[in-house]
């Protein structure tokens, strides 16, 4: 038995690239003499890499060098589908996209590259609307490169998740990407009002 089922598999690297540049706050998992060591941080796809930065005073970062074997996790948009919205009888079930690759890390010792990494990897993340350009020379950035691990991780294997009710009738599966499209900005919306 396939576990996810085919229509549950994608394997378009462009499409699962396209999740990593929206969605680009992924979870790092490493293994420590059998216990996970798992942190949360932005990555930037490049080439069939991806370029991190961690504080040195994170226990995972002795982790990230000398070609160990890492798992990267993606998370695209998800909701919960209600069988109300179908056409036909279906049971509840939960929509989602997720990408998990598989690599080798290696931590860069540059702080020239270190450098250019960090200014680059901002102009990635900055909204389209913003027009904040870290700078070069800003001392601030020089004060904290000390603190901070650049690691890039060569990409192995891809593996995309896309359960997007795809096994339903056209009508229904637009009927789940219109609650998931709904959710998101409610749900975002209802969550940002409770906690901040």
């Amino acid at each position: 038995m396939t576990y996810p089922p085919p229509k549950h598999q994608e394997d378009d690297k462009n499409r699962l690239i396209e999740v990593i540049k929206t969605y680009p706050l992924a979870t790092l998992i490493s293994v420590a003499d059998g216990l996970p060591l798992i942190t949360h941080l932005p990555l930037i796809y490049e080439r069939g890499r991806l370029i991190g930065h961690i504080d040195k005073m994170n226990p995972q970062t002795h982790l990230l060098k000398d070609q160990i074997d890492v798992t990267v996790l993606f998370s695209g948009p998800e909701c919960y589908i209600s069988p109300s919205i179908f056409s036909s009888t279906h049971l509840p079930t939960w929509n989602y996209i997720k990408v998990h690759l598989k690599g080798k890390v290696t931590a860069i010792d540059d702080q020239a590259a270190l450098k250019a990494s960090l200014i680059s990897m901002t102009e990635a993340l900055e909204a389209p609307d913003h027009k904040y350009v870290l700078d070069a020379n800003n001392p601030r950035m020089d004060q904290n490169l000390k603190y901070i691990q650049l690691f890039e991780i060569h990409i192995e294997s891809w593996e995309g998740k896309f359960k997007l009710s795809q096994d339903k009738a056209p009508k229904d599966i637009r009927h789940a990407r219109e609650a998931l499209l709904r959710s998101q900005q409610l749900s975002i919306e209802n969550f940002l009002d409770k906690v901040f």
